[in-house]
C-alpha cells in the first residue's frame, strides 16, 4: 500500500526501543533491584501506552517517559507503605485475640471431623441450612431434592450428630446445638 505524501498521522510515532536504556537505569537507580526495575519498566511502558493520547506532538519523549517510570515507582511505595500499615494494624488485632482454650479447640476439631463423616447428602442438605442460613426450601431447590427429602437428610445428619456427642466421654447430653434453616 502506497503512503499519499503530506498525510498526517493522527498520533506522534513513539521510539520506545530507544528510550529503554535510560528507562532501565532510572528504574535500577530507584528499586535498586534488577527484578524490580525491569517490573518498573514494564508498568510504565504500560502507563505510557494507556496514555499515549496526553504527550505532546513535539515534546521530549525520554522526559515524559522518565516521569511516568517515576511516579509508577511513588505509586508502588505508596502501596507499598499503605499495605505495611495495614499489615501493623492487623496485628494489633491479631495480638489482642486470645487463642481458644485446648479444650474447645480439640472439641472443634471432633465435631469438624464428625461433620465431614457424613454422607455426602446429609453433609450438603446440613451445610446449606446451619451454616448458609439457607431456608429448606431454598436448600432443596439447590439440590434438586423434594422438601420432604432434604429434610429427612438433616434429620439424619442432625442425628449422627447427636449420637456422636452422646458418645463422647465427658459429654451430657445435648451439648452439640445443630441450628439453621427456616421452614
Amino acid at each position: 500500500m502506497l503512503r499519499k505524501q503530506g498525510m498526517k498521522r493522527s498520533m506522534p510515532r513513539f521510539d520506545i526501543i530507544g528510550q529503554l536504556g535510560s528507562l532501565r537505569r532510572y528504574a535500577q537507580s530507584l528499586t535498586r533491584d534488577s527484578a524490580d526495575a525491569e517490573d518498573l519498566v514494564h508498568d510504565a511502558l504500560v502507563r505510557a501506552y494507556e496514555r499515549r493520547g496526553t504527550f505532546r506532538s513535539g515534546g521530549n519523549l525520554r522526559a515524559w517517559l522518565l516521569s511516568i517510570v517515576h511516579n509508577a515507582f511513588v505509586d508502588r511505595m505508596r502501596s507499598r507503605r499503605s499495605e505495611a500499615a495495614r499489615i501493623e494494624q492487623a496485628g494489633y488485632v491479631t495480638d489482642t485475640a486470645t487463642p481458644a482454650p485446648q479444650e474447645h479447640s480439640v472439641r472443634l476439631a471432633q465435631v469438624r471431623e464428625a461433620f465431614f463423616n457424613l454422607p455426602e447428602e446429609q453433609r450438603s442438605a446440613l451445610h446449606l441450612v446451619a451454616i448458609e442460613g439457607l431456608s429448606y426450601q431454598q436448600a432443596a431447590n439447590a439440590t434438586g431434592v423434594p422438601l420432604g427429602t432434604l429434610m429427612s437428610r438433616i434429620g439424619r445428619a442432625r442425628a449422627a450428630l447427636r449420637q456422636m456427642e452422646d458418645a463422647a466421654p465427658g459429654r451430657g447430653k445435648n451439648h452439640l446445638r445443630i441450628v439453621g434453616g427456616e421452614q
